[in-house]
């Protein structure tokens, strides 16, 4: 009797474990298809616009179906610091200056925050419209 008790003790962790396992991959497997279907967006978003289009899986594994880092607040006082930071000569140290960058510097950070979290579009839309930008390449 001893023995049934052990073995029907251990089928049932078996299912819970398998139950949890299905669960977790059905989840997984919703949030890809969302991640991808927002990379198929941005892609068609970015050959419109006439730039180079990465992968769907480059852009899936990099955004999420979240928008990753780009979407953390991006008109923040740390992510307008980062941005200015990008917008340099590429010198270091003292040598370093502000430079008028091209105005496609920043068209796939704004189609991204469009597409993945537009919610902050207004706001990151008002940090590029303070940028001195102008058709340099």
């Amino acid at each position: 009797m001893k023995n049934h008790t052990v073995l029907y003790v251990c089928a049932g962790l078996l299912v819970l474990l398998l139950g949890g396992i299905a669960v977790f991959s059905w989840h997984a497997a919703e949030e890809s298809r969302d991640a991808t279907a927002k990379a198929e967006q941005l892609q068609t978003a970015l050959s419109t616009a006439g730039m180079r289009t990465p992968t769907t899986d480059q852009i899936v594994r990099t955004l999420g179906d979240d928008g990753g880092a780009v979407c953390f607040d991006p008109g923040s006082a740390l992510r307008r610091g980062v941005l200015y930071g990008q917008l340099t000569n590429g010198a270091g140290g003292p040598g370093q200056r502000p430079v008028i960058a091209d105005n496609k510097v920043v068209k796939g950070q704004l189609l991204i925050v469009e597409v993945y979290c537009p919610q902050y579009l207004d706001r990151f839309q008002q940090v590029v419209d303070d940028l001195k930008l102008a058709e340099v390449a």
